[in-house]
């Protein structure tokens, strides 16, 4: 646990919360002081390879934030609602009384060459990456502006959200579009005082198995694989790795970065 107390008395938004990343990133708000507004859809997606986030997960999450010490209001909806994630988090407002962090999470990814994407792979992914966090922003930023304090929005992109990795096009494109939404974001919020940032993991252990990538990069194993290579001598990450950049980038330690892509790739941007 760490002993940072920057998020005292500050509510944070968190989407795709019931585990990994999301996960990380409420206990690590939580253990810096912050309640939490978690949403997850808890639900199996169509065009994903692995098994989606359960319930039992959301709980989990529910009680890591609780044995911290700190408050969280959590609710099973899914981000392409906008209408659900709008409610939710103006009830997890209401209860908590504010709104200081948005963090931009859920996510889904599935593989294929560009030209043998399904439409519903394509749409899916679509809809809940890109689509999910347009709707996350579009609901929180009133709620931001009308508190006249400022705040910190973190969208989490990839490191395909700055290169062109093979086998993800449909995800490629997402990621890249959660890019530019937050650079434009950046700049029109600006005046309020309203950063907003995106971050860029390489491979994180979650429940996002991509196994069934690996009969490709077997294949293209000289020509395109190498570009998920790694600097450092680590093959992944740990969802914790995320949270903790995340963390500093909507501190007050990081109070002058917006519009600004923040690597936790393990050098994989660098080559």
């Amino acid at each position: 646990m760490t002993s940072s107390r920057r998020f005292e008395g500050k509510v944070a938004f968190i989407t795709g919360a019931a585990r990994g990343q999301g996960r990380a990133e409420a206990v690590r708000f939580a253990e810096e002081g912050a309640n939490i507004i978690a949403i997850d859809a808890c639900t199996q997606f169509t065009s994903t390879p692995y098994p989606g986030a359960t319930d039992d997960d959301l709980t989990e999450t529910v009680r890591l934030v609780e044995s911290t010490g700190q408050k969280i209001v959590a609710r099973k909806v899914d981000v392409r609602d906008f209408e659900g994630l709008s409610a939710a988090l103006g009830d997890g407002i209401a209860q908590l009384g504010r709104l200081d962090v948005v963090v931009a999470n859920a996510g889904i990814c599935s593989a294929a060459l560009s030209w043998e994407v399904t439409h519903e792979q394509w749409q899916e992914t679509v809809d809940v990456n890109l689509t999910g966090t347009f709707h996350t922003a579009k609901a929180s930023i009133p709620h931001l502006i009308e508190q006249g304090t400022g705040g910190a929005m973190v969208f989490t992109s990839s490191m395909s959200g700055l290169k062109g990795t093979p086998f993800t096009s449909h995800y490629v494109a997402t990621k890249h579009g959660i890019t530019g939404l937050a650079k434009a974001m950046a700049n029109e919020l600006g005046e309020y005082d309203i950063r907003v940032n995106t971050v860029h993991p390489a491979g994180v252990d979650t429940g996002m198995d991509m196994s069934s990538m690996l009969p490709m990069l077997e294949k293209y194993a000289t020509t395109l694989a190498p570009i998920y290579m790694n600097t450092l001598p680590h093959p992944i990450t740990q969802p914790e790795d995320i949270a903790s950049a995340v963390a500093w980038v909507c501190s007050d330690e990081a109070r002058y970065i917006t519009g600004a892509q923040i690597p936790v790739d393990l050098g994989n941007l660098n080559r």
